[in-house]
């Protein structure tokens, strides 16, 4: 049996291979990304990496094991950002086995606010941007991220909820 070790210890990312890679390829892996707002504008990230390098996106990733998904959101802002912010929402879930091409990913997707920082690009990510929301969607979007953001302004105005099919 598997002892309980910090996922980053079990399974390096620039290593993961045996069996928790083969309970990877078979099962949802859970993810946050955060929308971070101020005043009209929000974060996106240049990704760095494949797939969609180059990319904008939503900053965001994978959770880490003994972490709840609220910690992850603040985790993945601060290390993609450098901004520590303050969960204000749940924008929804989002899993369509299709929206990331290397797995079946699950992600949680909070909104947030920046509460100390400032925006400089971390991590994987390669430039960090406050872009104005009326441009939002006229941008090129890393994997399911137009349709989240789209989501989003509607729950600007109606504060609803959202999933993969609605």
């Amino acid at each position: 049996m598997v002892e309980q070790l910090a996922f980053n210890q079990l399974v390096p990312r620039s290593n993961r291979g045996g069996p928790i890679r083969d309970f990877m390829q078979e099962h949802p892996i859970p993810m946050v990304d955060i929308v971070i707002e101020k005043n009209d504008k929000i974060v996106l990230v240049r990704r760095g990496y494949e797939p969609f390098k180059e990319f904008l996106a939503i900053p965001g990733g994978y959770m880490e094991l003994e972490e709840t998904i609220e910690n992850a959101a603040k985790r993945e802002a601060k290390e993609e950002t450098s901004l520590d912010i303050e969960l204000i929402d749940i924008l929804g879930v989002y899993s369509d086995p299709k929206r990331d091409p290397r797995k079946h990913s699950i992600a949680t997707v909070f909104i947030g606010k920046p509460i100390k920082g400032k925006l400089k690009a971390g991590s994987d990510a390669k430039e960090a941007l406050w872009i104005d929301i009326n441009e939002i969607i006229s941008q090129e979007l890393a994997f399911d991220h137009k349709k989240i953001l789209t989501d989003y302004m509607k729950w600007r105005k109606r504060k609803e909820t959202f999933w993969s099919t609605k």
